[in-house]
Order: structure tokens, then C-alpha cells, then sequence
């Protein structure tokens, strides 16, 4: 190993230095939920007819609530990201020769401890979506509704992520911000650029750490609750309430 490689490694291994804590939200975020209804994320497919007004809105209410609950419940726990290979966030572009220099040193362990720190952060920040989202499904007006039922699968989530994207990013960026300088993860990525001359050269671009896992948690979020939107719309066993197998059933 030569001198560049060993300040490399030096400067690395501080950005990925402690692990910060992770607790686990899940229950909280249902607590919650309760007096809102259960349901899941609602997708065009089936809607049945001959609904009222007023069965049609609570439907889509209902439904939205549940994939909300339910999206939260599966990623605000301890692993919610880091162990879902569907949402689980990378380093970003600009560190991943950084990774590869790392890994091939025979120093794996340091990488596996940045992609932890990252994702762990998104964990902590995701229950804040509940509060943001179910204020959107309180908001929606009876063109909202309609734009659901008669949209795309996707139709749900796209208004949750119309409605909800720049709160949403707004209230995450704090909590990622605390949990990544716990680590210290932020601090010793600039020390890393200012200091590692030729290699902060190498991994030079967007240094913004605490945005780029802002984004992707809610990316990975979004997914998951147009996932449960489409369990609402096409699968029988997910509607769990008489309203829901109503609505999206047929009956």
C-alpha cells in the first residue's frame, strides 16, 4: 500500500467511524394511526359501482390510511431499509470507488458501516411521515377522490407524493442531519475532501450526504406504499375492512 492509499483509507475510515444508535418506531407510528381506519393505498383496477359519494370517499380515505400505516410500520423499524434490498440505500456514485478501494484492502467492514449509518438515519426519519400524510388524506377534496378511482394504479401514491413530497423532505432532513452527525459521518466526509488531496480529487461531486439520504428515503418510502396500494386494488386478502372489500371488491 502506498502513502496515497494508506491517507485514502486513513480519512475513509473516519467518515465511516460510529455507528449510530437505531430504535425501532413501529409501534409508536400505530398508536398514531389508531381513529383513522385501517386500509391500504387504493389503485384503480376494481372500484366497484353503484357507491355512494360518501362510501367512495371514506373507501379512498380508508385505503390510503392503511398503506401509509403499513409503509411506515415496515420501514421505521430497526433494518426497515438496510435489510430491504428494494429501498436500501447505496453510497452515493461519487464514494463508491471509495467502497471498492476499501474492499479490496480487505476493509469491507468500514464500507458495510457507511451504508449502515446512512440507511439507519432514513429509518429514524420515516415516521415522520405519518403526521405529513395522514394531513394530506384529511385535505383531499372530492376531485381528488374521483382522480384516484378513475386513475392509474398508482394514482394514490402519485397524490400522496404530490401533496407531500416538499413537507415530507423538510421535516426528514432535520432527523437525518442529527442521526449522520451523531455518527459523524457529515464532519468527517468534509475533513475527508479538505485533507485527502488526490483522493478527495477522485471522489469529488455532490457532498450533500444528509440530502442525497433525504431523497432516497423518500423514494424508498413512495415504493412502499404503492406497493400496498396495489395489494388494495388487486388482491382480496388486503382488504381488511368491510368499507375496503365494498369499494375495491365489487360488492
Amino acid at each position: 500500500m502506498n502513502r496515497r492509499q494508506a491517507l485514502g483509507l486513513i480519512v475513509v475510515g473516519g467518515l465511516l467511524a460510529n455507528r449510530s444508535a437505531q430504535a425501532d418506531f413501529a409501534s409508536d407510528m400505530l398508536k398514531r394511526l389508531e381513529g383513522l381506519g385501517s386500509g391500504g393505498a387504493p389503485q384503480s383496477p376494481s372500484v366497484a359501482s353503484g357507491l355512494t359519494q360518501g362510501e367512495m370517499d371514506q373507501g379512498i380515505r380508508e385505503a390510503l390510511s392503511k398503506g401509509v400505516e403499513v409503509a411506515v410500520r415496515q420501514l421505521g423499524r430497526e433494518g426497515g431499509y438496510l435489510n430491504d434490498p428494494q429501498v436500501r440505500i447505496p453510497l452515493p456514485g461519487y464514494l463508491q470507488k471509495a467502497e471498492g478501494v476499501l474492499r479490496s484492502l480487505g476493509q469491507a467492514g468500514l464500507a458495510d458501516e457507511f451504508v449502515g449509518t446512512m440507511n439507519h438515519a432514513a429509518e429514524q426519519a420515516v415516521p415522520e411521515a405519518t403526521d405529513v400524510f395522514l394531513g394530506a388524506i384529511k385535505r383531499m377534496s372530492l376531485d381528488d377522490v374521483r382522480g384516484i378511482v378513475e386513475g392509474p394504479n398508482d394514482a394514490a401514491t402519485a397524490y400522496l407524493r404530490r401533496s407531500s413530497s416538499d413537507e415530507l423532505t423538510t421535516r426528514f432532513r432535520p432527523i437525518v442531519e442529527a442521526a449522520t452527525d451523531r455518527a459523524g459521518v457529515t464532519v468527517a466526509y468534509k475533513q475527508m475532501m479538505d485533507r485527502a488531496g488526490p483522493m478527495g480529487q477522485m471522489l469529488a461531486g455532490d457532498t450533500d450526504l444528509d440530502g442525497y439520504i433525504t431523497e432516497k428515503a423518500l423514494d424508498g418510502l413512495f415504493l412502499k406504499v404503492a406497493e400496498q396500494e396495489r395489494l388494495i386494488r388487486t388482491e382480496p386478502y388486503a382488504r381488511t375492512t368491510d368499507l375496503l372489500k365494498k369499494v375495491f371488491g365489487g360488492r
